[in-house]
């Protein structure tokens, strides 16, 4: 809770634009940020630890508690209308991912948890700051948002660990199968630190980012929603039939196994073993449905029922080897890239910069999560002084993350507003929000006027 005796601009303006809408001024306010992933893309549902940082961009609700049993919910861009539901009703419509679902899904996590039978009706404007479906995190900053402000507003208290756990479960009522690593930097960041986040349980740990460059974010000004493309809940499927083929080869009992960390761990294996194993099981050419049933042992309505996702049910041949692989070699690269940071030798930069541009290779030959717009961004990042480039969030539009020697950044950016925007009349237009540079942010705030 942070109380705030002269408010910032943007916070007065957004108290103003509250009072003209609803007559009556907000009794709190609720920050929660985005982030940027630096290293361990597509590996937090499969259990392994990422290494992300909040970004300075972030979501603000103010709020007001009141005595009706309505939430109503607006937003100061125009693009978003407003919305009014009962706090007993609580309708989540997966089809359509429109930005108020993601604050009902943080509002019902927290009614849930608690049981709340009578919950308090709010008044909420938003101000958010994170480009939209840019891979930024501006949906699951939304959902810790919304977490928050329904927390404070019926008086209850969680841990940040807590919270970001809720938050990570009531994502998922969207229909998005996450890992729980945009929840966590949101609500554990602190300034000035990355966090490597290891899962099951939940921990932070702090990882200093070497002085001498600064890490800028470029929005390809592709826009992918998670919620809505399959591409996403498909790699999530091929990495859980993955771990039943792999756990299975082992002897394993690969029917309680869901993800690949599970496999090493019950191996007592190294990640590069496991890398080693992951060429003798599994062939590179795609896995028919037909074939994986074979190889488990079941029937085709078992592997719907029992394991496919419900978004995944029509879906014919998977990539499995080339998913684990990917999953396997980026956990050892976060874990390398905590370790440059914690030693930091004379080149500690270079060899960062070498971890991020083999994350990226792996990301689209492996995973396949890239697109033409972000491997031509990450070209001219690397042409223009970048040590290291990749796409950061999910992939398939959104952003990517340079590291870049702070001695050259001015002219960084100028290289790449020039052949990347200005050729670009609906970039140029977005240019403003889509390229910048970045230091480590702090996490969700609750703020009141002192």
């Amino acid at each position: 809770l942070l109380s705030v005796s002269n408010p910032p601009f943007r916070l007065q303006k957004l108290k103003e634009m509250f009072i003209s809408k609803f007559g009556s001024a907000p009794k709190f306010y609720v920050r929660a940020p985005g982030r940027v992933n630096l290293i361990g893309e597509h590996i937090d549902y499969c259990g392994y630890a990422v290494l992300p940082m909040a970004i300075e961009q972030d979501i603000l609700i103010a709020v007001e508690p009141v005595n009706t049993q309505v939430v109503h919910l607006a937003n100061t861009n125009s693009l978003y209308l407003d919305f009014s539901t009962s706090v007993n009703n609580i309708q989540i419509n997966k089809t359509k991912p429109q930005w108020h679902n993601y604050f009902l899904c943080g509002l019902k996590g927290i009614q849930e948890h608690f049981g709340l039978n009578n919950p308090t009706g709010m008044n909420c404007l938003l101000d958010g700051t994170i480009p939209p479906s840019s891979g930024l995190s501006s949906s699951s900053a939304l959902v810790c948002c919304a977490g928050l402000v329904t927390l404070r507003a019926n008086g209850k208290t969680l841990s940040k660990v807590e919270l970001a756990e809720i938050c990570t479960k009531s994502e998922r009522y969207i229909g998005t199968e996450g890992g729980g690593m945009d929840q966590s930097i949101s609500f554990l960041a602190e300034e000035g630190t990355a966090k490597l986040i290891k899962f099951s349980p939940l921990r932070a740990t702090d990882v200093r980012l070497p002085s001498g460059a600064a890490f800028v974010i470029a929005n390809s000004c592709v826009e992918m929603n998670k919620a809505a493309t399959s591409h996403y809940n498909i790699r999530v499927m091929e990495c859980r039939l993955a771990t039943k083929l792999l756990s299975k080869s082992k002897g394993l009992d690969w029917e309680k196994l869901l993800r690949l960390r599970d496999v090493q761990t019950k191996l007592g294996v190294s990640l590069e073993e496991m890398l080693t194993i992951v060429e003798e099981v599994l062939h590179p050419e795609p896995y028919s449905t037909e074939e994986i049933c074979k190889c488990l042992g079941i029937s085709l309505e078992e592997l719907r029922s029992q394991i496919l996702s419900q978004n995944t049910q029509d879906v014919s041949t998977f990539k499995l080897y080339q998913r684990a692989k990917h999953v396997y070699s980026e956990a050892a690269r976060v874990l390398e890239f905590k370790k440059i940071c914690s030693e930091a030798p004379a080149n500690a930069l270079q060899l960062l910069g070498e971890l991020m541009n083999q994350s990226y290779i792996s990301c689209k030959e492996m995973y396949e999560c890239s697109c033409p717009e972000l491997d031509r961004l990450v070209d001219i990042c690397l042409q223009f002084g970048a040590i290291g480039s990749r796409l950061t969030g999910a992939g398939w539009g959104g952003c990517t993350v340079s590291m870049v020697p702070t001695d050259k950044l001015n002219t960084f950016l100028k290289d790449v507003k020039k052949a990347y925007y200005q050729s670009d009349v609906q970039r140029l237009a977005l240019e403003k929000n889509s390229l910048f540079a970045t230091k480590p942010g702090r996490g969700a705030l609750v703020f009141v006027e002192a």
